[in-house]
């Protein structure tokens, strides 16, 4: 049974959290101060953490920061009050993996929740599918489902970018990890060279490339890999 760490100091809602979690299968572990949050987070190491921002002791932004430090690479979801660009960002270049802003439906924290989960228990995966199509990790290339010879072109980069962001489903991904990760630390490369990158990829993969279902634009942000539920493998 996967264990899920609620940090969050309002209690009202850190108790509703803590009885849906529960309802849905998972060991919940729970704590009302960054503190608490962080020994818990460093002794148990939960399968996955729902961290609020703004917490007594020690603030969210940095326990993400101290649990990144420790190389513990469980998915982080931040739970926030601000919708402002800048403390996004920031917590996810600390380290987070994707945030909520309050106030949420709690079906949506559970439907990322089980996103992460699912797409963890699958990274040791060799293949990952979505749609009609099918990753193949080890041969580096795109096909079809249903016709394995048949692949989609792909440039190097936009191989690159499409694995990055089906690996991380669900998670908020900014362009400049993208450019880390896929360009090279050194690259010239700057966010346009993401943004062309995701739309040739787009009208590769995508059914209508101008209201995509796959790569979704975060804005001000990055992108984020959420496929429809009814074609989630």
């Amino acid at each position: 049974m996967e264990t899920i760490l609620i940090i969050e100091d309002e209690p009202a809602m850190l108790r509703g959290l803590c009885a849906n979690v529960t309802a849905s299968g998972y060991t919940c572990l729970s704590a009302d101060d960054g503190e608490k949050g962080l020994n818990l987070a460093l002794n148990h190491k939960p399968d996955l953490i729902l961290l609020d921002i703004m917490l007594p002791e020690i603030n969210g932004y940095e326990i993400c920061r101290l649990l990144r430090l420790e190389k513990l690479d469980m998915p982080i979801i931040m739970l926030t009050a601000k919708g402002e660009e800048s403390d996004i960002i920031l917590g996810l270049n600390l380290g987070a993996d994707d945030y909520v802003t309050k106030p949420f439906s709690i079906h949506e924290v559970l439907a990322r929740i089980n996103a992460f989960l699912r797409r963890r228990r699958q990274e040791e995966s060799v293949a990952l599918e979505f749609g009609p199509y099918r990753l193949d990790i080890e041969a580096c290339k795109l096909c079809y489902r249903e016709h394995p010879s048949e692949t989609i072109e792909l440039t190097p980069k936009e191989y690159g970018v499409l694995q990055l962001l089906v690996k991380r489903e669900g998670k908020a991904i900014t362009r400049d990890h993208l450019l880390n990760q896929v360009w090279g630390y050194n690259c010239l490369a700057g966010d346009r060279s993401v943004n062309r990158c995701i739309t040739t990829l787009r009208a590769k993969i995508e059914p209508d490339p101008h209201h995509p279902i796959y790569i979704h634009t975060l804005r001000d942000i990055g992108y984020k890999f959420e496929p429809p539920v009814d074609q989630k493998d």
